[in-house]
Parts: C-alpha cells; structure tokens; sequence
C-alpha cells in the first residue's frame, strides 16, 4: 500500500486502522497502522488465550493479530476506552479496551479487556510499538452470545467509556471480572 495513503495520519486514524485490520479480518490496513520494523508485546495477566509474547516486524504482527486470530474468531469487536484529541500525533498513547468476539468452532463468546500501550515514530507517522496487557479474558456459552453482542452492537463503536459499557452490560456471572476492570481498572 502506498505512502499515499498515510500523509494525513493522525492517533485516531491509526489506531481505527488498526480496528480495520484487527476486527474486520483486512490485513491490508496493518501497513497504515504499524511501520516495516514495529514491535509487539504481548501481557497476558489469563491463561484464557494464547499468543506469542512478542512479535518483530509487520508481517510477524499482522499474522499474529490478523491472520491467526481470524482463523479461530469472528465477530470481533474492539473498544477503545478513551479517545485521542482529534488531528493529534502522539508519539505515545495509552488507554483500556474491550473486546467481544466469537469463537468459530464452537459459537461460544468471548469478552475480554486490558490496557494498549502504543509509541509512534514520527515519518512515516505509524505505530512503532505496541504492548497488549489482556487482564481478564472470560468465555460464555453460546446462548449468552445474543446477550453480549446486543450488549457490544449497543455501544458506540470503536471508541466508547468503561462506564457505559459497565452500565450496560447483561447481568451474566461470568462478565463479572470484566465489568469489575471497566469499574476498576487499576486494582483487578
């Protein structure tokens, strides 16, 4: 993809282009989102998913979050939980996010949610780093899926608030660790 294309590159336009790739399964877009050389980390405070703890190089970070991820989930949607100034150019940026998804073979649900520690080179303007800490990560059966996602579709996507995503979410048991981080992000 060309250079063309990332001219304009804002925060906000990164980390959304990110969502493309990531949730909507378009490999494509991780070239505006993450530079040739970027690194990924990865924090896994849950033995309920799996990944490599680190990724070198776009090709090695798009298959890990794209392509691997897209084989076994569908149906995925990322939250951030805070909202970079509009036209910024960070050159780092944090905040919590939340996931929902599906996993393909089974049609159970999956909600998760952590932290995104991001730091941007500057030309071309991508991410140069980035580290996931997933904290909690739960599954619910297939019938609470219905209950989830009208919970997620019902929020504004991709960038909403740990409150009205705690204030709206279903009053399933297995939630509660979740629910619990959105409240209470720095002492789960």
């Amino acid at each position: 993809m060309s250079d063309v294309f990332m001219h304009n590159a804002t925060t906000e336009s990164v980390l959304r282009d990110y969502f493309h790739a990531k949730d909507e399964n378009r490999p494509l877009y991780m070239t505006r989102a993450f530079a040739s050389d970027a690194v990924l980390r990865m924090a896994l405070r849950t033995q309920a998913i799996a990944f490599p703890p680190e990724s070198h190089g776009l090709a090695a970070i798009t298959d890990t979050l794209v392509r691997k991820f897209g084989q076994t989930y569908e149906n995925v949607h990322t939250f951030y939980l805070s909202r970079p100034e509009p036209g910024a150019r960070l050159a780092a940026y944090s905040c919590d996010w939340l996931v929902g998804m599906t996993e393909k073979a089974t049609g159970d649900a999956r909600v998760g949610c952590g932290r995104y520690e991001w730091e941007f080179q500057p030309e071309p303007y991508r991410a140069s780093s980035l580290v996931i800490t997933i904290e909690s990560m739960v599954t619910l059966p297939a019938g609470d899926a219905g209950a989830v996602f009208g919970w997620l579709l019902g929020l504004e996507y991709p960038w909403t608030t740990a409150r009205r995503a705690a204030d709206s979410a279903p009053p399933l048991e297995a939630l509660a660790p979740v629910v619990h981080y959105l409240l209470h992000p720095q002492g789960l």
